[in-house]
């Protein structure tokens, strides 16, 4: 071959590369999105509470359960979960002395803070809970002075109030540690 011959195609690729630029359109811009504290939402009776995605590690539909003779009636006994002995407490009974019913909605929220491994009866998981900053607010919903003590702050959004639900506070809690009668 000779020289001109290479040189023409490489006229071409630099003419397809200029008229490239020139017609490209740009990348889309990144939008720049606020902060949103993100928990997972239950509901213990009528109180709608979130805790951060952090503190649960798993949530199950209540399996079966070997009672755990002399202890509180929140504990309501071990279960196998995958060759691990979880300790299955009833978060209503233990906050607000009033037993929970099984239901189809109801469910275990684990914890394992530190090596207290909990599983947590609640009435219901309503799923990943986005909040943004602005929402945020001290007034805590419900009545209940014992369950608002394991709240830090709450977000309200029009009818919806959420109570920040405390999970490493009730782990390290000596009452609910304490749980052999």
């Amino acid at each position: 071959m000779s020289k001109p011959a290479k040189q023409e195609p490489l006229k071409w690729l630099a003419h397809v590369e200029s008229m490239c630029v020139k017609h490209a359109h740009g990348l889309p811009q990144q939008k720049i999105t606020e902060k949103e504290w993100v928990g997972i939402g239950f509901r213990i009776g009528d109180v709608q509470l979130v805790s951060s995605l952090g503190e649960i590690v798993e949530i199950l539909t209540p399996p079966e359960l070997s009672e755990v003779p002399r202890t509180k009636h929140w504990v309501w006994g071990v279960a196998n979960v995958r060759g691990n002995l979880l300790p299955v407490m009833d978060l209503q009974g233990y906050l607000k002395d009033i037993p929970s019913k099984i239901t189809r909605n109801s469910r275990i929220l684990v914890v394992n803070d530190n090596g207290v491994y909990s599983g947590l009866v609640v009435d219901a998981v309503l799923g990943l809970q986005h909040f943004k900053k602005e929402f945020r607010c001290k007034e805590l919903p419900g009545d209940d002075k014992q369950m608002q003590g394991y709240m830090t702050h709450s977000f309200k959004m029009g009818s919806e109030h959420w109570g920040v639900f405390n999970m490493h506070k009730l782990i390290h809690t000596p009452q609910f540690i304490e749980a052999a009668v």
